[in-house]
């Protein structure tokens, strides 16, 4: 199991300049970082995998559809423009050395049709998501597809919708999140939910219900960490909070207030909570 940190809380572009913040987290003890890929080139994420590489964190790509090239588009040139975007990410990724690409890649978050997913639509995400595991594959990245929340996605908004695009999909490389976050909105039971699809789930978010500091709201941790422990779940835990950083994101996101005091002190207190409740479920579960 790694502990990972998703750095949009930080900004959408993550270069050298960070490399203080970055040094900090593996300081406190992250294995791993997600990395925003919305814009930049693969010369910019080999240099940045480099400077990962060297401070000892393994490297993981946040992206996310865009309404330019959106995936499930019922325009033909808008589904090759996310193609042409699906690769562009992998191919930055790898750059970096990245192991996963985790997000809203199905679909672009906050455009809505007004309607429930159609078949088409349902069709178009599949065929987007074979060919991103395809192309994905020879690079040794997983996918990860996630479950984004009714207020914020249409295609992809329960686990059980992406668990029948996983299905449908059936490529090795490609799986889905499971954010407790969106969970917490979407399901009846969260906990048994992701022990009921673990097998297909290849990554996972620890977010808080308000999107602040994970252990200080009222999501279910501890049911949650007995069911990655007795699942016997080895991926990445990716911290993810939310903070104004990112005006685009904030406003997608709904992020109008400050969610955590200090930067440094939500870097602390999420690895010290992963870490305390990770060791309490295998004590309960002993």
């Amino acid at each position: 199991m790694k502990v990972a940190f998703n750095l949009l809380v930080i900004g959408a572009e993550i270069g050298e300049q960070h490399a203080c913040q970055l040094e900090r987290l593996k300081a406190l003890g992250y294995d791993a970082v997600e990395i925003p890929v919305f814009s930049g080139n693969e010369h910019h994420y080999r240099s940045l995998g480099k400077l990962l590489s060297d401070i000892g964190l393994s490297a993981g790509a946040a992206a996310v559809a865009t309404a330019e090239a959106n995936p499930v588009s019922p325009d033909a040139a808008v589904r090759l423009k996310a193609r042409d975007r699906h690769r562009w990410i992998i191919d930055c990724t790898a750059a970096m050395g990245g192991e996963i690409i985790a997000g809203p890649i199905h679909s672009p978050v906050g455009i809505f049709t007004g309607l429930a997913p159609t078949a088409a639509e349902f069709d178009h995400c599949v065929e987007a998501m074979r060919a991103m595991a395809e192309h994905a594959a020879p690079a040794g990245i997983r996918i990860s597809a996630e479950a984004v929340n009714r207020f914020e996605c249409y295609l992809m908004s329960t686990i059980a919708q992406a668990s029948a695009i996983h299905q449908a999909v059936n490529h090795p490389n490609y799986g889905y999140m499971f954010d407790t976050f969106h969970a917490n909105i979407e399901e009846k039971d969260p906990p048994a939910t992701f022990e009921r699809h673990h097998r297909e789930i290849n990554h996972y978010h620890v977010s808080e219900n308000d999107r602040g500091v994970p252990g200080t709201g009222h999501v279910p941790f501890a049911a949650h960490f007995d069911a990655l422990r007795r699942c016997g779940y080895d991926g990445w835990l990716t911290v993810e909070a939310f903070g104004r950083a990112l005006p685009e994101l904030a406003g997608a996101t709904r992020v109008w207030r400050d969610l955590f005091d200090d930067l440094d002190a939500l870097f602390a207190d999420s690895i010290a909570f992963i870490r305390r409740e990770w060791a309490a479920a295998g004590d309960r579960l002993a």
